[in-house]
C-alpha cells in the first residue's frame, strides 16, 4: 500500500494546461509542477506564456508552451500535437481556458453568445477528445479536469451581474464532466470539475470593482473571496492517484458560497 505522500506524488507524469499563462491556470499548473510533473501551458499570447514559463522554471519546475486559440479547431490539433511531441504522452489534462460576457439577456448579441460557448463549451469537447484519442484512450490511463465555476449552479441575484452565456456554458461543462466520465471510465480516464467561487483574475477584474471585494467576501460564510493558492489542493487531488477513486464530481471552491 502506498502512504498518502505517494499517492498526491505526479512524479513522472505528464501535464497540459489550456488558459495556463495567469490566474487559476497558472496556480494549478504550478501545483501540478510543484508535485513533480512536466508541464505544457497553452494560450493565446506568447508573451504571457512566456512570463509564465519563466516564472515555473525560477520554481524548479519542468514546463513549456505552446500558443493557440482554441475557438480554433484547427489550432486545437496543433497544441495536442505539440504536447505530444514535447510531452511523449499527455497524463494530465486541465481544460481552464475561458471567456465571459455581460449584457442583459434581451440584449445579450448573438456572436457574444456564439464566442463564449465557443471557448467555453466546444474547446473542451475537442480537446478532451482529441487528448483522448491520441494518448489517454490508447495508454488506459488519464486525469481530466474541467474548470467549470458556481455560476453554473445557479442563476445570478438580482442587481448583480448579467452573464446568461457564461453561467449556461459553466452549466453545461458540469454536466459534460458527468457525461464523459460515465463514457470513459471504462478507459482507466477519470473526468471531474472544479467550480471556482469569485477569485482575482483578469476576467472577474470588472465584476469585483463593479460589486466590490468586501461585499462579495460577506457573502461567504468563509468571509473571503479565493487567494493565489486556494485551486491548488483540488487539482492536486484530481490530478494524481489520491483521486484515483473520484470522477464525475464537481467540487466547489467558494468558501461556502454556494452551499447557503
Amino acid at each position: 500500500m502506498r502512504t498518502s505522500q505517494q499517492l498526491f506524488s505526479l512524479v513522472g507524469k505528464t501535464a497540459l494546461v489550456t488558459g495556463g499563462s495567469r490566474g487559476l491556470g497558472l496556480q494549478m499548473a504550478e501545483a501540478l509542477g510543484e508535485q513533480g510533473a512536466r508541464i505544457m501551458l497553452s494560450a493565446r499570447k506568447q508573451l504571457e506564456l512566456d512570463e509564465a514559463v519563466s516564472h515555473l522554471r525560477q520554481q524548479g519546475i519542468d514546463a513549456v508552451a505552446f500558443a493557440a486559440d482554441l475557438a480554433e479547431p484547427a489550432q486545437i490539433d496543433a497544441l495536442v500535437g505539440a504536447a505530444m511531441a514535447e510531452l511523449g504522452h499527455i497524463d494530465i489534462l486541465i481544460n481552464n481556458a475561458g471567456a465571459t460576457w455581460g449584457a442583459p439577456a434581451e440584449d445579450h448579441p448573438v456572436e457574444a453568445w456564439d464566442k463564449v460557448m465557443n471557448l467555453n463549451v466546444r474547446s473542451i469537447f475537442l480537446v478532451s477528445q482529441a487528448v483522448g484519442k491520441a494518448s489517454m484512450i490508447p495508454r488506459g490511463y488519464g486525469r481530466i479536469i474541467n474548470i467549470a465555476s458556481i455560476a453554473g449552479l445557479s442563476g445570478n441575484p438580482p442587481g448583480t451581474m448579467k452573464t446568461i452565456a457564461y453561467n449556461t456554458s459553466k452549466a453545461a461543462v458540469i454536466n459534460f464532466t458527468r457525461t464523459l466520465a460515465g463514457e470513459w471510465g471504462a478507459y482507466g480516464i477519470t473526468v471531474n470539475a472544479i467550480a471556482p467561487g469569485f477569485f482575482p483574475s483578469k476576467m472577474t477584474k470588472g465584476v469585483l470593482a463593479a460589486i466590490g471585494e468586501d461585499k462579495l467576501a460577506r457573502g461567504a460564510p468563509l468571509g473571503r473571496i479565493g487567494d493565489g493558492e486556494d485551486m491548488k489542493g483540488a487539482a492536486v487531488l484530481f490530478a494524481s492517484d489520491a483521486g484515483k477513486h473520484i470522477t464525475g464530481q464537481t467540487l466547489a471552491i467558494d468558501g461556502g458560497v454556494s452551499a447557503v
